[in-house]
């Protein structure tokens, strides 16, 4: 089987049910979470698996997630289908974040993308993840009526992977590195609150 197929020389490539250039607000949007899936595959080799199985699992579980929210962008079939996606993997992310709240050191001041090789690629990650919904947001805005599932995936998702970067340095005993000319902009402890 040939890698190529030659159907992309002039600037068009193929979506589920049409065509569109490559360059179109859709292939770029679905183009970025392609790229925060090849980021999260980097973090995921990055990782010594012991100490850090629930992460690993975490990142597994999103990377195909990512591929199941860009192939609902690339399909522009007019035949209705029930929405593949559901709110349950918002959720999921939503349970991971509230699980690592007592991990991390209480954070009062912006910290600055780094600390251990994991953490950076997970910082990466983020920052592909806020541009790839950037997109989203143009792409919703143009076409209308898309799955919500996917946007609102990658609103939290990007959350996920900060709180995660934290959670790995913490294992690791690398602390975060604060951005020096912080004020304090995180008021009131983030910790859980004893009962």
């Amino acid at each position: 089987m040939r890698l190529y197929t030659r159907t992309g020389d002039k600037g068009e490539t193929a979506l589920i049910g049409g065509k569109a250039s490559k360059d179109d607000v859709r292939v770029e949007a679905y183009g970025s979470i392609d790229e925060v899936n090849s980021f999260v595959g980097w973090a995921i080799s990055c990782l010594n698996q012991e100490g850090f199985e629930d992460i690993v699992q975490d990142l597994e579980k999103i990377q195909h997630e990512l591929f199941d929210c860009g192939t609902e962008l690339a399909n522009v079939s007019k035949k209705e289908r029930p929405y593949e996606l559901s709110e349950a993997i918002v959720t999921y992310l939503e349970e991971r974040m509230d699980s690592f709240i007592d991990e991390a050191p209480e954070l009062e001041r912006f910290i600055l993308p780094g600390g251990s090789q994991v953490a950076s690629a997970l910082h990466v990650a983020r920052t592909v993840a806020r541009r790839a919904e950037r997109q989203m947001v143009t792409l919703y805005r143009e076409v209308g009526k898309i799955n919500p599932i996917p946007l609102k995936y990658m609103n939290r998702l990007s959350d996920y992977f900060f709180a995660a970067a934290r959670v790995v340095n913490a294992r690791l005993e690398v602390a975060d590195v604060e951005y020096e000319r912080s004020a304090r902009v995180f008021r009131g402890s983030h910790k859980k609150k004893e009962k």
